[in-house]
């Protein structure tokens, strides 16, 4: 498929996609999640890691909301490579800043399965940080996979396939500041 052809594709989902939660029901999450790691967080200087790509959009929205000093950095992992289906996790940058005795703070768009949030984590407690925390947007409800501790979770969609706040559809719709899902998926 060309990339017009997926183009197309991606705004016939769009089109015909429920809204599992607006634009305000994604700031409320987004503040309350905010008013939890401030009270975890705000004496520790955290270290303020997002999951690329799907983690960039709400560290963004998140890290305006917290008005303590921390730091930045990233890293970037694919299990999906713009697909709707995973498959094994590929590294393609690890953080730049040591984690050795920095409180970690894991920011990502949703846990599904937990694979990805899993092998981060145990990446992470690999470096010896006095703390690693996770946080993700949104969270799946169902009983597949792995569960690796989630200290923040802004609200939990149902067991569709989801997009918007940083999730995408096959490389599109990253940017939409609500959460979609396929219709009658």
């Amino acid at each position: 498929m060309n990339f017009q052809e997926k183009l197309a594709e991606a705004q016939q989902v769009m089109q015909t996609a429920d809204c599992i939660h607006d634009t305000a029901a994604v700031s409320q999450a987004l503040d309350q999640m905010a008013v939890s790691i401030t009270a975890d967080l705000a004496d520790q200087c955290p270290l303020v890691i997002a999951v690329m790509n799907g983690g960039m959009l709400p560290l963004s929205h998140l890290i305006v909301r917290l008005n303590f000093p921390l730091t930045i950095d990233y890293l970037h992992t694919s299990r999906y490579r713009e697909e709707t289906t995973g498959d094994e996790l590929v590294w393609l940058r690890k953080p730049n800043h040591s984690l050795a005795g920095r409180h970690v703070l894991i920011v990502d768009d949703i846990l599904d399965e937990g694979h990805t949030l899993a092998e981060i984590r145990e990446n992470c407690l690999a470096e010896n940080p006095a703390s690693v925390r996770s946080a993700v947007l949104m969270q799946k409800t169902h009983d597949r996979g792995v569960r690796p501790p989630l200290e923040y979770c802004g609200f939990e969609v149902p067991d569709r396939y989801v997009f918007g706040c940083g999730m995408d559809y096959k490389g599109f719709w990253r940017n939409l500041p609500a959460i979609y899902a396929i219709k009658g998926a």
